[in-house]
């Protein structure tokens, strides 16, 4: 690269999040690295150099939004920001009918409204560098391809699509582009988080609700990584393209059962992807 360039990443200390701030630091970005534990912090900036900076970054709290936005425009000045990666993101998982809406309201907060909430704040830091800056909106295959109990996850992420596209054609005139990634299996803690929130959720929902759907609960205490799962390093490098490419593309597939998926999404009808769905539930 030429010149310097500035990002910001939320959810950057684990996972993709983590795979993309490092990649990106050795590309020779600037890389403002978004925390909520100071310990995650500290790891990330051992294996970074001088140009990361971890900042503290939860996306359903408008304040470190605001504190955020003031760090990256104090070090940046006129030159402005180059990116945003809204990477944080949680899953609620299980059957809808007994899913806590609570829970399903969290999952929006974090997905969705956090995502936007960081976006419209730091845009006209995009702005600001005089155009030709980038959002990089990790979503997922569920963000094209609804699959059985993922639903409030698939629906956070078909949101956060739904309002990338949005964002693109109302940010044109700006030469401000916007890109999705979507990943498939990606080996990150997030299978772990989500297997233990399931596990929490379940404890909370009545014992005639739970013994309803007693085989889906089964299966949500034994979700980990599939052995197919990609390394993150792999959507890194697909961020890296969205970021540095002249003209990037509007969506990015990661991984096969990605463009598999996404292809199903597209092109069978949903009586036929129910009946896969069902087959492989078997």
């Amino acid at each position: 690269m030429d010149d310097i360039r500035t990002v910001v990443i939320s959810g950057a200390t684990k996972g993709i999040g983590a795979a993309c701030a490092l990649h990106l630091d050795r590309l020779g970005f600037r890389v403002f690295a978004g925390y909520r534990s100071e310990a995650d912090a500290e790891r990330l900036r051992a294996r970074a150099s001088s140009g990361l900076t971890p900042v503290k970054l939860d996306v359903t709290d408008g304040a470190t939004i605001a504190q955020t936005a003031e760090i990256v425009s104090a070090a940046t000045g006129e030159a402005g920001l180059w990116g945003v990666v809204n990477n944080a993101a949680i899953v609620v998982a299980g059957p809808l009918e007994v899913l806590p809406i609570e829970e399903i309201r969290h999952q929006f907060e974090v997905n969705v409204m956090g995502a936007l909430r960081l976006t419209q704040v730091l845009i006209p830091l995009l702005r600001q560098g005089g155009g030709g800056g980038r959002i990089v909106n990790i979503s997922s295959v569920n963000g094209r391809l609804c699959t059985p109990y993922s639903g409030p996850y698939s629906a956070s992420k078909f949101a956060l699509e739904a309002l990338s596209d949005a964002l693109r054609f109302e940010l044109r005139r700006w030469a401000i582009e916007v890109s999705i990634v979507e990943p498939g299996a990606i080996r990150t803690p997030l299978w772990d988080a989500s297997r233990k929130r399931a596990l929490r959720i379940a404890r909370s929902i009545a014992p005639e609700s739970k013994q309803l759907y007693r085989r889906v609960f089964d299966r949500l205490n034994d979700v980990k990584s599939p052995a197919r799962a990609l390394a993150p390093e792999r959507v890194a490098h697909v961020v890296a393209q969205a970021l540095i490419a002249r003209r990037p593309r509007t969506r990015y597939q990661v991984g096969w059962d990605a463009r598999v998926g996404v292809l199903i999404a597209r092109l069978l009808p949903g009586r036929l992807i129910d009946l896969l769905l069902a087959a492989r539930r078997r």
